[in-house]
């Protein structure tokens, strides 16, 4: 064998050498790379089902707990809270968010006309709580405020407590009352209402439940905002020309009705 032809047969054998090396680490990476992969995967699945946990673990904190009816509630579910005489021959329906500016001005213009019929038996009002600004401007002072109104009609002072917290009520940008103590300093300006009871009511948070599904009727009602005021169940609010003294002469009209027939 020639000299020659012995150098091409070593040239080829180192060739298919260095071929079979590289098909070995090409091996070796590929079983890294599913190796890999798989790790990968199961930390990824780890943390899919980290997440899962952990959303889980807010929706449990972020639940209001039980649905507990404040004292004398009425309607639907005890979503309402009535201040005047069942016998009264007109009814007004209030929706209303203590941190809302609007329900604040309506409370301002139309409260001396509605305690007045109220008193004289002739206006029922229904209240519902609504948490409107908290879904806009953040927080939980509407949610709280509504609770504590709510604790104050266990107390049987719904009317002047929910009157102090519109007279007191913070910026809209202020959620000033997500502080309890705030809402149990209120109280004080209430005869008789900063009792332990009380407290305890609006620290625990008693009637957050029942607030949140006030809050859902509302959604479920196909209202657009706060203030929404029916009378009789025709919404009034909308009515640029409605004035307290025209809803005074509509509560005295039915009134009248009601004697003649």
């Amino acid at each position: 064998m020639s000299e020659k032809n012995h150098e091409g047969k070593r040239t080829a054998r180192e060739r298919l050498a260095v071929e079979r090396e590289k098909q070995k680490s090409a091996e070796k990476r590929r079983r890294a790379l599913i190796v890999g992969g798989a790790v990968i995967a199961v930390l990824g699945l780890a943390a899919v089902i980290g997440v899962v946990a952990a959303n889980a673990g807010k929706d449990d904190e972020n639940e209001a707990g039980p649905v507990v009816v404040p004292s004398g509630a009425q309607g639907k579910d005890g979503l309402a809270i009535p201040v005047g005489k069942d016998t009264a021959t007109s009814t007004l329906t209030v929706w209303e968010d203590f941190r809302c500016p609007a329900c604040k001005s309506f409370e301002t213009a139309y409260r001396p006309v509605i305690h007045e019929l109220t008193e004289a038996g002739r206006l029922k009002v229904e209240y519902h709580l609504v948490t409107l600004i908290d879904g806009n401007m953040r927080g939980t002072g509407s949610r709280n405020a509504a609770n504590a109104a709510a604790c104050a009609q266990d107390a049987g002072k719904f009317p002047a407590y929910h009157d102090v917290l519109f007279d007191n009520q913070p910026p809209e940008v202020d959620d000033a009352y997500a502080d309890t103590g705030k809402l149990i300093e209120l109280a004080g300006k209430v005869d008789g209402l900063d009792t332990p009871a009380f407290r305890e009511c609006v620290e625990n948070g008693t009637h957050n439940g029942w607030v949140d599904k006030s809050h859902q009727a509302f959604g479920k009602g196909g209202f657009s905002g706060t203030p929404t005021v029916l009378f009789d169940g025709e919404n009034i609010y909308q009515d640029r020309t409605m004035t307290p003294a025209k809803l005074k002469k509509m509560v005295e009209d039915k009134a009248k009705e009601q004697n003649q027939g």
